[in-house]
Order: C-alpha cells, then sequence, then structure tokens
C-alpha cells in the first residue's frame, strides 16, 4: 500500500467479515484486528464474558491500530461495528492520524447467511457460537451506515469480492 489507511470491514456476524479481512490482510500486508479474538483472549484471563469485555476487545483493537498507525502502516479492522459509538471510534483514530477511513460492509442474502451461521464454527474461547435468532437481533441494534462505503455480497466468491475490496481500498 502506497498510503497510510484504516480500513474498516464490518457486517454482521457471519456476513463474512474475517473472511474478506484475512484475504485484503495477506494482499496488503497489513495487521487485521479482529474484535472477537481479541474479546476471546481476554476472557481466557479469566474475566467473565459481558458489555465490557466487548467494549474492552473495541479499546484493544483501536490501540494496536493506532500503535501501527503511529508507525506508518495500515490497518484493517475486523469488527460488526454495529453502533455509532463504535463508527465514532474509527472516525476519531482516522482523524487523529489524517488518513482516510476506507468502510467496506459485508452483506448476504437472508438464506445463506443463515446456512453459513448454522454451520458456522470458530472454537472461539468463551464466546459460543452465534445462533440465527441471535444475529437476527443484531440486525434490529445495527445502524445503517451513513458513510460512503463499498457492499460486498459476501454470497460472491471471494477472489471476486478480494479484487472489488482493493481495488476499493486503492482508489480511496
Amino acid at each position: 500500500m502506497n498510503n497510510l489507511k484504516l480500513i474498516i470491514i464490518s457486517g454482521l456476524p457471519g456476513s463474512g467479515k474475517s473472511t474478506l479481512a484475512e484475504a485484503a490482510a495477506k494482499k496488503l500486508n497489513a495487521p487485521v484486528f479482529s474484535v472477537d479474538p481479541i474479546e476471546s483472549s481476554i476472557i481466557k484471563s479469566g474475566i467473565s464474558r459481558s458489555f465490557e469485555t466487548g467494549l474492552a476487545a473495541y479499546l484493544v483493537a483501536e490501540t494496536l491500530a493506532s500503535e501501527h498507525l503511529k508507525l506508518g502502516t495500515s490497518v484493517i479492522i475486523d469488527a460488526v461495528s454495529p453502533v455509532n459509538e463504535a463508527r465514532e471510534m474509527w472516525h476519531q483514530l482516522a482523524n487523529k492520524f489524517n488518513v482516510p477511513l476506507i468502510i467496506i460492509e459485508c452483506t448476504l442474502n437472508q438464506e445463506t447467511h443463515k446456512s453459513r451461521v448454522e454451520s458456522r464454527v470458530r472454537n472461539m474461547h468463551g464466546i459460543p457460537e452465534i445462533t440465527w435468532d441471535e444475529v437476527e437481533k443484531r440486525r434490529k441494534e445495527y445502524l445503517p451506515w451513513n458513510e460512503e462505503r463499498l457492499i460486498i455480497d459476501s454470497a460472491v466468491n471471494i477472489e471476486d469480492n478480494l479484487d472489488k475490496a482493493l481495488e476499493y481500498i486503492n482508489n480511496n
């Protein structure tokens, strides 16, 4: 990557965020900070899962991203980012380093999304596999993005989506 960037890959649980984030990280040689594994590590330390462990995971991702941006390395954040508070965190971080905030939102049609959620096994310590009912509950609190963003249909193959994402990242 020629220019320093903060890349947010957002979307509901099971929408393909991590798959896209990891593929982009390999191509861009950029670190990816994924909120779920961070929260799992916090829980593994003996802290019971709660709203606070989720918040702490976002704050750890923000801190790690800040440290890398300070060193001149672009970063990718893999997080649902469903509410304004999370999104404002990313805006503030981009402003702090005067870097573009590039948002990619992963979506899926309901049938494919449900099938993926029901068959997904992540084996994260302290974080149970999410159910379709929980995804539907999260959908109700997931605010629409007002910012310019690339919307990726994760039902499309990863190679095509990665190409679209890389083109969007490189042009912003």
